[in-house]
């Protein structure tokens, strides 16, 4: 009876829309969270773009760590684009609702991008190993084939996760309830509204996003640990501009898998951390990467100092205008 029950309720799912509660409750809220947020999401869009631009058009940085960077600012407005856009709107709204099929798309935007943007740090990470302790063997190492083989490696490792992760989601019955606590579907918030016992899937859903986040911050432990050694046991004055840019790295590295070791590690976790911990990987990671990378590097200063005072010498900027609505 009961499993002719549990088909019944498989075959005839009611569930075409979920409704997200957002990050808050109160109506009063809304328009100020609106107006935070759009700032945020504008300074991401402007700052990454402004990273991928001065790499592109400066031939001194056509070098592999920036051509790493650019890439890993094309990610994090991926990661930023997946789901603020909608949260930004859904704060002009009383209720907050997303298709069934929008949902899945946000579950597989969420991983794929988060899954790559995890393994670009390791490419990173093997570009610094390479650059400070096999300096003489830098450039044949970090061949052209190579450098684009670091950056296919995080789009197949993440596509190879978001599948393993949605495989799990797609064929759920979700006959009932329909409300996600959070800003976006969150797989772990949308699998517990599943009309069926999901203990055994939520295990593997966490194991799946461990091992993947495990893996790579030991990998990212191990290169570091080896750089940093190295530039210990060196003095030279060529070891100052090493240490400026590995101080970022370990940065941005630190500020994306310190929530991941925070989820894995605390004994409890409550929808509250939950939206802190959802916020903190959409909006600021992406939007300090920037930041973190700009300002600790003189290169890149230099470079967009250079792309200002191309495209915004006296007059230039007018008469462009002037050509668009002419």
């Amino acid at each position: 009876k009961f499993l002719s029950k549990s088909m019944n309720e498989t075959n005839h799912s009611r569930v075409t829309e979920f409704v997200l509660l957002g990050l808050s409750g109160s109506q009063e809220l809304q328009p100020f969270l609106f107006f935070i947020f759009s700032l945020l999401y504008l300074a991401i869009l402007l700052g990454n773009f402004l990273i991928i631009l001065t790499v592109t058009s400066d031939s001194r940085l056509h070098t592999p760590m920036y051509f790493l960077l650019a890439n890993l600012s094309f990610i994090d407005i991926c990661v930023a684009s997946f789901a603020t856009p909608k949260m930004i709107a859904d704060f002009l709204v009383e209720r907050k609702t997303i298709s069934f099929e929008a949902c899945l798309a946000q579950i597989f935007s969420v991983h794929l991008f988060a899954g790559g943007e995890m393994v670009i740090l390791v490419s990173m990470a093997y570009d610094r190993y390479v650059a400070i302790c096999k300096p003489l063997h830098y450039t044949t190492i970090m061949s052209r084939r190579v450098c684009i083989t670091l950056v296919l490696i995080p789009w197949g490792v993440g596509l190879i996760h978001t599948t393993s992760q949605l495989a799990f989601t797609v064929n759920l019955p979700f006959c009932g309830p329909n409300q996600v606590d959070s800003f976006f579907c969150d797989l772990p918030l949308v699998t517990k509204l599943a009309c069926t016992d999901t203990y055994v899937i939520s295990l593997l859903i966490v194991a799946d996003s461990g091992f993947l986040s495990l893996s790579s911050f030991l990998l990212l432990v191990v290169s570091y640990t080896v750089i940093l050694i190295t530039v210990r046991n060196r003095s030279s004055a060529s070891m100052a501009k090493a240490r400026s840019t590995l101080t970022a790295h370990i940065t941005v590295v630190t500020l994306f898998f310190g929530p991941c070791i925070f989820i894995y590690v605390w004994p409890f976790s409550g929808y509250s951390v939950d939206k802190v911990l959802a916020v903190f990987y959409t909006i600021f990671t992406p939007i300090l990467n920037p930041v973190i990378y700009t300002l600790r590097n003189k290169e890149m200063k230099a470079a967009m100092a250079k792309l200002k005072s191309r495209y915004l010498k006296s007059g230039q900027v007018s008469a462009a205008l002037r050509n668009i609505f002419s």
